[in-house]
């Protein structure tokens, strides 16, 4: 399986502008900027998608590992906050709140981290992975 996006840029680096469009146009010529990305402009950036790749990859993670040990969760909720330092995406840091019928809470964290750990995106990422899991 192949995935695509595809960013188009225009200017210099700090007053240029831009636009990603993925393959399945859920973004379709969605603005970035320095702004967007450095400031508080208008826009998405690249670490905002990196974020919402890893929480999203990490709960379906999270609920296969749930499903082999035969449960299912009410609820995921999952949130990812990622650092830039000096051009280097440093962390990723992942805060769960989750609401699983019957599991104790030694299997959730034990299920946690093996998501963590599978996670394609984690796999991926050349940054320090943290995570606080709990049961609501």
């Amino acid at each position: 399986m192949k995935r695509t996006a595809n960013a188009v840029w225009n200017g210099s680096g700090k007053d240029g502008s831009g636009h990603l469009t993925t393959q399945s146009t859920t973004l379709n010529n969605a603005q970035y900027s320095y702004k967007s990305r450095f400031e508080q402009g208008v826009g998405t950036n690249p670490e905002e998608l990196i974020a919402a790749a890893h929480s999203g990859c990490f709960a379906m993670a999270l609920s296969f590992e749930l499903q082999k040990a035969g449960f299912t969760a009410d609820s995921l909720d999952v949130t990812a906050e990622v650092t830039i330092d000096n051009g280097t995406i440093t962390t990723s840091h992942l805060t769960l709140k989750a609401k699983i019928p019957g599991v104790t809470k030694e299997k959730f964290e034990e299920y946690a981290a093996n998501a963590k750990a599978g996670c394609p995106v984690s796999k991926v990422l050349k940054a320090d992975i943290s995570l606080d899991a709990s049961l609501v």
